[in-house]
């Protein structure tokens, strides 16, 4: 086992708090679809062991790596203590088109109630643990009301299934309206 490091500083995202290392671990890359074949598992969980025992606290994914993949790595990753150390983010609302779409690399956006609570529902499995942490809304469903999308995360922080809402590439109006709903945690931008 590798020595502890040196205390990393934390930040506080959000309004209520959520206190995370100022440096994070993004997993995507560990997995295939985005950047080539996947990496070898065992190489991935040990990045993840050293990132976590330098002090890094928050490790974020989402279902759409790999796609699912990466989720399962990430809580392959967690077991023996290693959960309980770290803030985890994941995100939804980005699948593969249909098949006749999926050839060509198209991507759907879903944010209603029923996908969001499956997803949460999935991810939760997949993770193999009862909360995430941080719940990102991948992409804007322009379909559906970001209102509505953000009551359901409301009723998953409820339920104890999830802590916090996320939202990524969101604009400034949408943001103001999710947070009247409910206080908006993190915001992703690339």
């Amino acid at each position: 086992m590798e020595k502890e490091g040196t205390k990393m500083r934390k930040i506080k995202l959000g309004s209520v708090g959520l206190e995370v290392s100022a440096q994070g671990l993004g997993c995507m890359g560990m997995s295939a679809n985005f950047y080539g074949l996947p990496k070898p598992e065992p190489e991935m969980i040990k990045v993840i062991h050293h990132a976590i025992i330098s002090g890094v606290t928050l490790l974020d994914t989402a279902d759409i790596y790999g796609p699912n993949t990466n989720e399962i790595l990430i809580g392959k990753a967690l077991k023996g203590g290693m959960r309980e150390r770290v803030v985890l983010a994941t995100k939804f609302g980005v699948v593969l088109a249909s098949d006749d779409k999926r050839a060509e690399g198209n991507r759907e956006v879903h944010g209603d109630p029923a996908y969001v609570r499956a997803a949460c529902e999935a991810s939760l499995k997949r993770l193999d643990v009862d909360c995430i942490d941080l719940y990102y809304q991948h992409r804007i469903d322009t379909r559906v009301p970001i209102e509505i999308t953000i009551r359901e995360l409301k009723k998953l922080i409820e339920e104890g299934k999830i802590k916090h809402i996320g939202l990524s590439e969101a604009s400034a109006s949408t943001i103001r309206r999710a947070h009247a709903v409910h206080p908006i945690t993190a915001v992703e931008l690339e």
